[in-house]
């Protein structure tokens, strides 16, 4: 009880000092429970749609395509209508409805504007059953009576100012139509940005599946005292196999399953980032705990002197740990359902539409925020609270704050230049791996080491690097930059604690900048060398290249060529029997020309003959393929062919890497026509001095086809590094958090130092030091140490992204571009970071009282 009072006693005696730390451990809690809410929250939305929209038992095609997939033919498979009938006549089936939904469709209005969403989320078109009235209702007007009617829901129609009367055009691949709003339906749960419009059943198995008595889904629920499993097996019993079949709890977890993925990277990204601010913060706490352990060493050595035992020090430091630790973890858990709010108005500022009406708070995620926050906080503690318990009686007769490690020890500096050379090999290991499978190891191994090397050889790394600093920015502010520097090298181990902190974040910056400049820069170069095609057509999305977009590709005018590209799934068997799943590029003739491949062994255009094909020159020496062997290709959906290997590509660079190659018309032969895959990508190119004209050409002839882009490749490269700089700024965002602990730390360091050097600042005052000097002494301390952070971390992340390029220069990504404007403006911008550091302690000591400062003990 004694260690508790005590301890509770000096945590509110320095409250003031602990409320850094605090916060520090409020954002990283924060974005722990934030990320947990946020992610359980989406999956409750998902969960609550998928459960909304189920039937009891849903019968679809074998061959369907997964829920998040578009069919690479454009149009959905389907079921015959007389399913329906058959399904009817079950014992127990109610409710049994034809359903038509298809994704592989684009909506735009009069202005040819597309009304689907940018966020990733689909466009979904179907037809209007009772089924539909379980998930939304209609707010206005009615549903769709004919074939110039389309029901569409209210969310699209206020993002796009649509209202009841105006006309929508939807693009399919069996031609376009259109039809009036006849009615806005409104979602009963909450519609996670998809845009989605329905028709009446005749129209839509017409204009969606090509003809009227197809559909693409047959739903039936169970009657009275059917449970949806013997529904199921009575239905499989009536249809026989053939057919896919699942109960709603089925349905609902393929569903779920289809957005696992994509909210596990999410969910577990932005929990890497929460575990580097807890790293960052974890250097704050201990540079806290050390600095109020040498300020309290007379208080500690007094209470030695009356008989207060080295457990209890121990514990009583601890204790205050702990009590911060569940101060911050408990707000921390508060502030990251805020921010889970915040995240999702975000979300739906992009498309993604969130409601708080899902929000969802599990009873772990308190639990695991705070445990870690605790946990976190009382291990960082650790250390300080064992030298606390080393400070012996006799320190009660010396003056407090006398700092102790006042050169970093022997055995720290052999132990941190180990790990780091430990790192280095590790390092230069990645960089000689054959396979970036190995390499990667070793690569995560180097940065693991020497991560902390660089932590343990702080210390030592901060004298040399804070002089060289010191000769370069401060002694231009004459004696009160000098002092800055000394005061940065009173304590090494606090100086390289505290610039360690700011280290990490700006190493992992640094790192990803050179690893994202070098992939635009290879594959920039990679397109100059191998693409020469001078246009490429495709949709943002993955939908296939509809027939009459096609159509208008090839009427523009100053093309000399035009390309179709379709993936075309197959069953490869080589000379020896071996069979692999896989696919093959089927091509016109002309693709050679748009995209220059170099052959190991025949001719490339040889291969788009009749019955030829080429083959990767990686699967080539792996089966023991040559020239004038002949494979076994079996067509999904199709006939089986023997076809002759005319060609075997290069895989020394990226573009195609591994694909084999064959004729369109040689594809066309086996596959039928409804099965055969459109295009994914169309190749065009000008004619000789005509380049800017087909370009507009292009762009005017699909502009009533907005789903797709026409890119040259100016145009190609910049979409390129823009995807990549999104990215980049993206994780920049997250790593934003660890840099703000880190500046955190920097303020914290400085306000106890201030605290500790009370005295010494009245001194200093006392015999002529004005309080403009004393701030700008203070600021400039604080610059100092920004940079020894920023030069580390810059240092290392260059040494990091640079071993990661080796590995990217194994898939093809050979261009080390290192982004020196980027690594520049970061350290300047490192400065600016440590002024701005400055700025409350600074003013703090500025207004300390002179007499009183030195009367300080």
């Amino acid at each position: 009880m004694t260690v508790l009072k005590t301890s509770l006693r000096n945590f509110l005696a320095h409250k003031g000092r602990m409320a850094l730390s605090a916060v520090a451990v409020l954002l990283s809690v924060a974005f722990v429970s934030g990320t947990l809410v946020f992610s359980d929250t989406m999956n409750t939305t998902f969960d609550k749609l998928f459960a909304t929209t189920a039937s009891d038992v849903t019968i679809s095609p074998k061959d369907a395509a997964e829920n998040d997939e578009v069919p690479q033919t454009g149009r959905p498979a389907t079921l015959p209508a007389a399913l329906v009938e058959r399904v009817r006549a079950v014992e127990g089936a109610r409710n049994v409805q034809g359903g038509v939904v298809s994704m592989s469709v684009t909506v735009v209005d009069s202005r040819d504007e597309n009304v689907g969403p940018t966020s990733g989320a689909p466009t979904i078109a179907g037809n209007w059953t009772k089924n539909e009235l379980r998930s939304v209702e209609i707010a206005s007007g009615h549903e769709p009576r004919g074939p110039t009617e389309v029901l569409l829901d209210a969310g699209t129609a206020e993002k796009h100012h649509l209202k009841i009367g105006d006309e929508l055009r939807t693009i399919a691949v069996t031609g376009d139509f259109t039809a009036k709003i006849s009615g806005l339906a409104e979602f009963k749960v909450t519609n996670p940005g998809a845009t989605v419009v329905w028709f009446d059943t005749a129209t839509a198995q017409r204009e969606l599946l090509g003809k009227e008595g197809l559909f693409t889904q047959v739903t039936a629920d169970a009657g009275p005292g059917v449970s949806d499993a013997k529904l199921k097996a009575a239905v499989a019993a009536e249809i026989g196999p053939g057919y896919k079949l699942q109960t709603a709890a089925e349905a609902t977890d393929a569903g779920r399953e289809d957005i696992a993925g994509f909210l596990d990277v999410m969910k577990y990204a932005m929990l890497g980032f929460a575990g580097i601010a807890f790293l960052v913060g974890i250097f704050l706490i201990v540079n806290t705990f050390s600095m109020l352990v040498a300020q309290r060493t007379r208080e500690i050595g007094l209470m030695r002197a009356i008989g207060s035992s080295r457990r209890q020090i121990n514990r009583s430091v601890l204790v205050e740990a702990l009590l911060l630790g569940v101060v911050g973890s408990a707000a921390g858990v508060a502030s990251g359902v805020g921010l889970a709010v915040g995240l999702m108005k975000i979300m739906s500022s992009m498309g993604m539409e969130l409601s708080t009406q899902d929000l969802t708070v599990r009873w772990t995620t308190p639990v695991v925020g705070i445990v870690l926050g605790v946990v976190v906080t009382v291990l960082a503690a650790f250390v300080p609270a064992r030298r606390a318990s080393k400070v012996s009686p006799m320190a009660a007769l010396r003056d407090a704050g006398t700092p102790a490690d006042g050169r970093a020890g022997v055995v720290r500096g052999v132990l941190g230049l180990v790990l780091t050379g430990a790192g280095a090999a590790a390092l230069w290991a990645a960089t000689q791996a054959e396979k970036a499978g190995a390499g990667s190891l070793w690569l995560g191994l180097g940065v693991v080491l020497s991560l902390l090397g660089f932590v343990v050889v702080g210390p030592l790394l901060s004298g040399a690097v804070v002089r060289v600093l010191g000769l370069l920015v401060l002694r231009v502010f004459g004696p009160v930059g000098r002092m800055a520097e000394r005061n940065a090298l009173r304590n090494p181990r606090r100086t390289g604690a505290t610039g360690a902190a700011l280290m990490i974040g700006l190493a992992l910056v640094a790192a990803l900048s050179v690893v994202g400049s070098s992939m635009v820069a290879s594959a920039t170069e990679e397109l100059d060398r191998s693409v020469g095609a001078d246009f490429i057509v495709q949709s943002a999305n993955g939908q296939p290249v509809v027939p009459q977009a096609q159509a208008a590709v090839e009427k523009a005018s100053g093309l000399d060529h035009v390309t179709e590209y379709r993936w075309v799934e197959a069953t490869v068997t080589d000379p020896r029997g071996k069979a692999e799943k896989t696919g093959l590029v089927a091509a016109d003739p002309t693709y050679a020309q748009d995209v220059r491949r170099d052959t190991t062994g025949g001719t490339l255009s040889e291969a788009y003959g009749p019955g030829a094909m080429s083959v990767g020159s990686d699967y080539a020496a792996e089966h023991g393929v040559k020239v004038g062997d002949r494979l076994t290709v079996a067509f999904a959906g199709g006939g089986r062919a023997v076809l002759r290997v005319a060609a075997i590509t290069s895989d020394a660079n990226n573009i195609d890497k591994g694909v084999k190659y064959t004729s369109l018309a040689t594809a066309e032969r086996y596959v039928p026509a409804e099965k055969m895959p459109k295009s994914m990508i169309v190749f065009a190119t000008a004619k000789d001095g005509q380049e800017a004209a087909a370009y507009q050409s292009l762009k005017d002839a699909l502009k009533p086809y907005p789903q797709y882009k026409v890119a040259d490749q100016a145009d190609y490269k910049k979409d390129l590094q823009d995807q990549v700089g999104q990215l980049l700024n993206m994780v920049y965002g997250l790593l934003a958090l660890a840099i703000v602990v880190a500046v955190l730390g920097v303020v914290n360091t400085l306000a106890l130092s201030v605290v500790e050097r009370t005295r010494e600042i009245g001194l200093m005052r006392a015999i002529g030091l004005s309080r403009r000097q004393l701030r700008r002494m203070i600021r400039l301390e604080s610059v100092v140490i920004a940079l020894f952070g920023a030069l580390l971390g810059l240092g290392l992340g260059l040494g990091w992204g640079t071993a990661a390029q080796k590995l990217l220069a194994l898939e093809g990504l050979g261009v080390l571009e290192i982004p020196w404007p980027t690594i520049t403006a970061v350290f300047v911008g490192s400065a600016f970071v440590g002024l701005f550091a400055a700025l409350v302690p600074a003013f703090r000591a500025g207004r300390m009282n002179v007499l009183n400062a030195i009367a300080s003990e």
